[in-house]
């Protein structure tokens, strides 16, 4: 198959199956003329990625998981503490997305939106963050 058979298949811009082959994630055939050629293994491969990343993880943690995807002596123990950490940083980005919702959704509701020019919002957004304490003179 031709990088726009691939890209077709798995969803993929051939600019990030390019990408992919550049760092090293897929190693696809070269014809005579250049020409990349990939075979059912790369496109799984680029599946398995495709997926990994929808999911949220890095480029080095989609690495990982191939690794330990195509090691059949793989402990699932080391796959788990992967994911288990991403989960991790997952919510405590949801966390962080709450606390964002929550203040905006105050200042929204404390402005008039009217044709008066004082706006908490603006207000809000000029308070120059407080230093830490070690930091006070």
């Amino acid at each position: 198959m031709n990088i726009g058979d691939v890209a077709a298949l798995t969803g993929l811009p051939a600019k990030t199956i390019r990408y992919y082959e550049e760092i090293g994630l897929i190693t696809p055939r070269r014809d005579t003329n250049g020409y990349r050629r990939f075979g059912e293994g790369e496109v799984h491969k680029l599946g398995f990625i495709g997926r990994a990343r929808s999911l949220g993880f890095s480029i080095e943690e989609c690495r990982t998981l191939l690794a330990l995807y195509e090691d059949r002596n793989r402990a699932s123990a080391d796959v788990k503490r992967i994911a288990q950490g991403h989960l991790e940083l997952v919510d405590a980005k949801i966390a962080e997305l709450k606390a964002m919702r929550a203040t905006l959704g105050h200042l929204v509701e404390s402005c008039a939106g009217d044709h008066r020019p004082d706006c908490p919002i603006l207000e809000d957004l000029a308070v120059r963050p407080h230093k830490p304490q070690e930091e006070r003179g």
